[in-house]
């Protein structure tokens, strides 16, 4: 978007962009400010989406990798980390590579976030009939 756009063409690109990484959820996200502050739901489209999102540095994919480690790091942030597991499913990831991304986290923001966004995960799958997830069995280690 150029800087001279307009606040209503902003809004517009940054639903496309929530549409098309969050489906309904980013939607249901936006609506559910409408009667509290809708500013912060065109804030959160039009900037978030519009401005951050859409820039082409890093592909969908990848935003959400760095979402999901940053939810799981903060912590209480277990509605959100829902929206994104399923968007990060919309972009490409698979419920095992999200798996891994969240226990990769563990080292980094400890077990008990972890195992917090492990939960809403396997929440997300179920509703999604994505359990059980296949793993791959740890490499033998005697073969390293």
């Amino acid at each position: 978007m150029s800087e001279n756009s307009t606040r209503e063409e902003r809004f517009a690109h940054g639903l496309e962009v929530l549409r098309a990484v969050d489906g309904e959820a980013g939607q249901r996200v936006i609506d559910s400010l409408s009667d509290i502050s809708p500013e912060l739901g065109h804030q959160i489209v039009a900037w978030g989406f519009g401005e951050i999102y859409s820039r082409p540095q890093l592909v969908p994919r990848d935003r959400q990798l760095v979402t999901l480690g940053m939810l799981t790091a903060l912590g209480g942030c277990e509605p959100q980390l829902e929206v994104h597991i399923n968007a990060s499913l919309n972009v490409g990831l698979t419920p095992e590579q999200i798996v891994e991304a969240l226990l990769h986290a563990a080292g980094y923001c400890g077990f008990p976030k972890a195992l917090n966004a492990t939960f809403v995960a396997k929440k997300v799958f179920a509703e999604r009939g994505l359990l059980p997830v296949g793993q791959q069995p740890a490499p033998d280690a005697t073969s390293a």
